[in-house]
């Protein structure tokens, strides 16, 4: 999981750094202290450290390994002097101690994962400063890499058995965001369509479709398995990780919330 996330994060960046700048949109003042909730690897707590480059960071993850790759990764892109990590499970208790108070609260899928993500809400919100923002953000679906016409439906017939798998279920937030206390400014959809792919998509593409081969094979009929077994053999002329035609198709749903001050 932590290698597909920093794919992820190396494949659409640009969209990160459109999100971002849609965040300092909604934000009342530049944040001063930021929170990721549910930061693995960092994708979100690095982009933030790029829009944001005078805040402090706090990044929460139940994961020790996941913190350790984002320690990396903050060393390598020169922040680390900015950023606290907090090992916690949020479903046990919240680290009030340990995060203190933040102007702008990340939660990039993450807040699906929580058992009882009001109760988080309500703790997030606790934890804004008057005035201050979240914003909340969820993988529509599992992307897609291959052109129209190669293999035409596989990969929405594997985009629908992981649905009904339960695959990354999230609800709209909206109603959660203002049962917590929020106001929301925006619920807005983000559309990912890069084409050409750029070159880190083909290792993205081989993990998640690989994925796929492993968890949905009872769930596929037979000419999807056989069309996944030739993207993932080296052997074979089909195999994902030479293919110079993909393309990144997928969306992202995001949430602004607002504590609003008084």
């Amino acid at each position: 999981m932590a290698d597909v996330l920093d794919l992820d994060a190396e494949v659409v960046r640009p969209y990160l750094d459109e999100l971002t700048a849609w965040a300092a949109g909604h934000a009342e003042t530049a944040p001063r202290t930021i929170l990721d909730i549910g930061a693995g690897t960092g994708t979100g707590t690095l982009a933030l450290a790029r829009r944001f480059a005078s805040a402090d960071l706090a990044a929460v993850d139940r994961s020790p390994g996941m913190l350790d790759r984002l320690q990396a990764a903050a060393a390598a892109a020169g922040i680390a002097d900015r950023l606290r990590t907090v090992q916690a499970d949020l479903d046990s208790a919240w680290p009030a101690a340990a995060i203190g108070t933040a102007d702008l609260a990340w939660a990039s899928s993450s807040l699906h994962h929580v058992a009882d993500p009001d109760r988080v809400l309500a703790n997030v919100h606790g934890a804004l400063n008057p005035g201050g923002l979240l914003v909340v953000v969820e993988m529509d679906a599992m992307p897609r890499f291959l052109p129209d016409g190669v293999y035409p439906g596989m990969e929405e017939r594997c985009r629908r058995a992981a649905a009904g798998k339960g695959w990354n279920a999230w609800p709209n937030w909206t109603g959660h965001l203002e049962r917590a206390g929020f106001t929301v400014a925006e619920e807005r959809t983000f559309a990912i369509d890069l084409s050409p792919a750029p070159p880190a998509a083909n290792r993205l593409a081989h993990r998640i479709l690989g994925g796929m081969r492993g968890r949905l094979a009872d769930q596929l009929p037979p000419e999807d398995i056989a069309a996944l077994d030739r993207l993932l053999d080296p052997a074979d002329e089909e195999f994902v990780l030479r293919r110079s035609d993909l393309e990144v198709r997928s969306a992202r749903t995001a949430w602004a919330a607002l504590r609003l001050t008084g």
